[in-house]
């Protein structure tokens, strides 16, 4: 059960939002040409055909209302599949040059935070107009990927179309409706299609670190706690479309000699021989033969020597980035995460770089050239979208951190147990833990104990105001 923050000003992010000086509205100038082109969108390059028969659904988190991918899997023959997989056309809000668009190049993607999200777009946009909402036609880029037996793409297309939904989903009602088996006929085949892309995943070799993801929630009393993240299998087969779409994107860009890649260079076997060591410490099976993907997708990540694992894969995953290139492709086009080149394309209303990425494949399918005011962004692209990232990461720690010390104020003195991931040794010092409740990743100082040992640690010091907690072992 995880503890809940109580005491005077818990739950108070302001002084948070001043500190990375988040806005905390949009411009006049571009509230009113959202106004505008949200009852008028615009015209786009291509043909924009008629899809609204399609029966495509939304799955999202509860409660999203930023809804970008709609989806429809079907059979395609006897023995292949279809996916259609329409992507919100942002382009059609966003007049080129203008104010909308200056401004969602300062922001670079929407922040996510416990009391209340800084958007990318204005909520006129993000949560309406530009939103796959159920029952509304509205413009979108739809991908049609045909797929065989074995679940490997066989032909990829993608248009500008107008398309419906015709439900809102989340995960808990697909995963409680796969169970019972009343699914939606348009994700009736997700569990065996992402199944499929999943075994295709570790085949690739792509490294997928499940380490703990916390979770910030607000209860009924308006106190907040922090939770584990519960890795959703329904979330991870969803996860699969949006991969196989961004993949899809970056062959087409790189077939084309045009376009922004998110890059992860492959690891070295220096780090790789050091996993392998690591590994051989916590007592995990490493056969010889076998690569990272495999081995890690053997291991229950609940099992604290798999835990500690988990956690150190994340150092094979180091230099992250955009890389974008018109004419000669760049030396490094791969995605060690994923273990196929990729791109962002599914996420336009919350992430910049997406309508970019669109803009380029639909001018490649289509037989046209790039669009100019695409080109003469890509070069800038990566750096945009750098900084976004490291707000995002810093503010979400932050946020985490925040919360942390609210729940924690009243336990100084008290012990916990917890996982040790990342540590110098037997011989004691400062190690990355996870304290199962609440649930934390923290450093503690002192510890004695091997990587993947179970411990209990002291809490020694709460800092509210600084949002540090100390621990060492007990």
């Amino acid at each position: 059960m995880a503890l809940v923050a109580h005491g005077q000003g818990a739950g108070d992010f302001a002084s948070l939002r001043a500190e990375f000086a988040l806005p905390e509205s949009f411009p006049p100038d571009a509230l009113a040409e959202a106004e505008v082109v949200a009852g008028d969108p615009l015209t786009c390059p291509g043909r924009r055909r008629d899809a609204t028969e399609l029966p495509l659904v939304t799955v999202d988190p509860p409660g999203a209302k930023d809804l970008d991918q709609a989806m429809l899997l079907a059979r395609r023959g006897r023995r292949g599949y279809r996916v259609y997989y329409a992507i919100a056309d942002v382009a059609a809000f966003v007049p080129v040059g203008g104010r909308l668009d200056a401004e969602a190049r300062r922001r670079g993607q929407t922040l996510y935070l416990p009391d209340g999200n800084v958007g990318l777009h204005p909520p006129i946009l993000a949560e309406h107009a530009a939103s796959l909402l159920p029952g509304v036609v509205r413009p979108a880029v739809l991908w049609t990927i045909d797929l065989d037996s074995a679940g490997e793409v066989t032909a990829v297309r993608v248009g500008r179309a107008w398309v419906r939904s015709v439900r809102r989903l989340d995960h808990d009602s697909v995963a409680a409706a796969l169970a019972d088996g009343t699914a939606h006929p348009s994700v009736s085949l997700l569990p065996e299609l992402g199944r499929l892309r999943r075994e295709h995943a570790a085949g690739r070799g792509a490294v997928e670190p499940q380490v703990p993801e916390q979770r910030v929630r607000q209860g009924p009393d308006g106190d907040w706690a922090l939770t584990r993240r519960p890795r959703h299998a329904v979330e991870e087969w969803n996860a699969e479309i949006s991969l196989l779409t961004g993949m899809a994107a970056a062959q087409l860009m790189i077939g084309a000699g045009v376009g922004v890649l998110r890059t992860v260079p492959e690891a070295g076997a220096d780090a790789v021989n050091w996993l392998r060591r690591s590994a051989r410490a916590l007592g995990v099976d490493w056969p010889h033969s076998a690569g990272v993907a495999e081995v890690l997708a053997g291991l229950d990540p609940a099992d604290p020597a798999s835990l500690a694992l988990h956690a150190g894969t994340v150092r094979l995953l180091r230099g992250a980035g955009y890389t974008a290139f018109d004419g000669d492709l760049p030396g490094e086009v791969g995605h060690a995460g994923i273990g196929s080149p990729y791109t962002h394309v599914t996420a336009p209303i919350r992430r910049l770089v997406d309508r970019f990425a669109c803009e380029v494949c639909l001018a490649v399918a289509d037989g046209r050239p790039v669009p100019e005011w695409v080109r003469v962004a890509l070069p800038e692209l990566p750096r945009l979208m750098g900084v976004s990232d490291s707000v995002a990461a810093r503010v979400e720690k932050a946020c985490l951190d925040q919360v942390g010390t609210w729940v924690l104020a009243g336990r100084v003195g008290g012990t916990f147990g917890a996982v040790v991931l990342r540590g110098e040794g037997p011989g004691g010092g400062a190690a990355e833990v996870f304290v199962d409740d609440p649930p934390m990743l923290t450093r503690c100082s002192g510890v004695t104990a091997p990587e993947g040992s179970r411990i209990t640690v002291r809490l020694t010091r709460v800092d509210g105001p600084e949002r540090k907690v100390w621990f060492e072992q007990a």
